[in-house]
């Protein structure tokens, strides 16, 4: 049995005026943000979802964390299902860490009041050691004691993100899920904080869940990786196997669209042709068809399941796989 289980997730919400559609009498949109994903991970593992803006990266992490419902589907860690409603000692055990550590942190509290409230809230440790506690955080995340007393905006970037994934830390997860955690870094601050998670994970034995749009961050910090589009999974494969040679048309565009070094586009150049579908109008069968260079036929009539040679080398493409064996 897996670690952490995530089998046939749904998450839906109800779009534009609820009053406006009670008045002409018909029921509210219904946007399916994620649609069916399955996957699981091992304690220690590292698993990279990556994707378009608004493919349902962001909305699959806050299911797993417990921040949205679930349509339906179930999650469950260490053998035990995660409900809707759940109890305070499930809810340490998987926590996310922000992109935006500017807003995501009170401007108003210190650092130490901050991780204090937490350890206290949640009885992590004996009142008297919460100020121990604190310090222990601090090299945790590779930041001087001093940055105690600090407020978020007399930081810097790089040191609000520690001190968002230290927060995260104090109530001692199994599970921590990062989502776009460096995106809003510069670039020579990215790596250290990188390296932080990596470390972290090894040291910790944590179960890490990596968001990014950024193919080379995944790159660096999963072992396996997730492509998403449109709320579905497209390919999930280990990290090395899916760089070095990706199935499904989608993976193939994206790292074609990633900047290389040395090497120059034409303006308006882009391997990804056209705009994703609406999530509330999705084309017949493959949801990726209109932009894809392989359509067929069979695309518009039927939807590809998530399918390979093995469990851990799938895609979601009638084409991705006509080298191989398909098992099923």
């Amino acid at each position: 049995m897996s670690f952490l289980s995530v089998n046939d997730v749904t998450v839906r919400f109800s779009v534009g005026s609820k009053f406006a559609a009670w008045i002409k009498r018909e029921k509210p949109p219904i946007l399916t943000a994620v649609d069916g994903i399955s996957f699981d991970a091992e304690r220690g593992e590292s698993i990279g979802i990556v994707g378009e803006s608004g493919c349902g990266k962001s909305t699959l992490a806050k299911a797993i964390t417990g921040l949205v419902p679930v349509a339906s589907g179930s999650i469950s860690l260490d053998g035990e299902e995660l409900s809707g409603k759940r109890d305070p000692a499930l809810r340490r055990r998987i926590q996310m860490v922000f992109q935006d550590p500017s807003s995501s942190l009170n401007p108003s509290l210190t650092v130490e009041q901050m991780l204090s409230e937490l350890l206290r809230v949640h009885n992590i440790v004996p009142r008297d050691q919460i100020a121990d506690r604190c310090v222990e955080l601090m090299d945790l995340v590779k930041l001087r004691t001093s940055l105690l007393e600090a407020r978020p905006r007399r930081m810097s970037g790089g040191q609000r993100q520690r001190v968002g994934i230290a927060r995260a830390l104090a109530l001692e997860p199994d599970v921590l899920i990062a989502d776009e955690s460096v995106a809003a870094l510069d670039v020579s601050v990215q790596a250290p904080i990188l390296n932080l998670l990596n470390s972290l994970r090894e040291e910790l034995d944590l179960t890490l869940m990596f968001i990014s749009h950024d193919l080379a961050v995944v790159r660096y910090v999963s072992d396996r990786v997730i492509v998403m589009y449109l709320g579905r999974a497209v390919e999930d494969r280990p990290t090395s196997e899916m760089f070095e040679d990706p199935r499904h048309p989608y993976t193939k565009a994206l790292m074609a669209a990633a900047p290389k070094f040395g090497v120059k586009k034409a303006p308006g150049e882009s391997a990804l042709k056209g705009e994703p579908p609406s999530a509330l109008n999705l084309p017949s069968g493959c949801r990726f068809r209109p932009r894809c260079p392989l359509a067929a036929e069979i695309c518009e009539q039927t939807e590809p399941g998530l399918t390979g040679p093995s469990e851990v080398q799938r895609a979601a493409c009638h084409f991705a796989w006509e080298d191989e064996e398909i098992s099923s």
